[in-house]
């Protein structure tokens, strides 16, 4: 089946040697491959200048914030705090006054149509 043969110093001087001597490409390889790596260059530099849109600054925002992927986190984290601002929920007034005291005075706009309309009748 398999013999027993431990003695490894043959192997280990191939290894040895094979450390010792550094392996050099070819002058001709080395040529081909900056000449292809310039074609490449040549290439993506003309492609990325003639793809690059410019466009007007809200568009231009629009590109840095990320697309409509950011821009519909944004929407949604702004339609939520509206939300949360014109209509709190109990918990948020109870966590309220559990930290500022039951005694702060917070002021609380109504914009509902009958209120509005009441300050007109009563203005005229």
């Amino acid at each position: 089946m398999t013999q027993g043969n431990d003695d490894m110093s043959a192997l280990d001087s191939h290894f040895a040697a094979a450390r010792n001597t550094a392996p050099t490409p070819s002058s001709d390889l080395l040529a081909r491959v900056l000449s292809d790596a310039e074609a490449v260059q040549a290439g993506q530099v003309q492609t990325r200048m003639a793809s690059t849109p410019r466009g007007t600054p809200l568009a231009q925002l629009f590109r840095a914030l990320g697309g409509w992927p950011a821009m519909g986190g944004l929407t949604t984290a702004a339609v939520a705090g509206l939300w949360i601002g014109i209509s709190p929920p109990a918990a948020l007034q109870e966590m309220t006054d559990g930290y500022l005291g039951p005694d702060t005075t917070v002021y609380l706009i109504d914009t509902s149509a009958d209120v509005a309309l009441g300050l007109i009748e009563e203005a005229s």
